[in-house]
């Protein structure tokens, strides 16, 4: 999946072969943002379109607009997950950070 970035929100991109566009909705908050275009370009117009407009709706209806996931997560867990999973990590090849994250995007999904 590709992510894109913009005033602290991101957005998850994919391509829709049956209409042939990039479709795109911004994740890490409850409300939907959705937006889609057919170049690379449009789509990310259409993106920093999507999310202006979003602020600018927020303001003029009093609301305070979402805030989008930090990226930042703090997790305790027995000092034997932390082990198997840095093993698991090291056995992937990747940095625990990676390795959690790949493994929350499967749960999650």
């Amino acid at each position: 999946m590709n992510f894109l970035s913009y005033k602290g929100y991101s957005a998850v991109m994919e391509y829709d072969a049956e209409d042939h566009i990039i479709v795109g909705r911004v994740s890490g908050i409850k409300d939907i943002i959705a937006f889609h275009g057919e170049t690379v370009s449009e789509f990310e117009a259409a993106f920093r379109a999507s999310v202006d407009h979003y602020l600018l709706a927020c303001e003029k209806f009093g609301k305070p607009p979402a805030k989008p996931a930090s990226g930042k997560l703090m997790l305790r867990v027995s000092p034997e997950v932390h082990c198997a999973a840095l093993a698991a990590a090291q056995a992937s090849g990747v940095s625990l950070n990676q390795w959690a994250t790949q493994a929350l995007i499967q749960a999650a999904a």
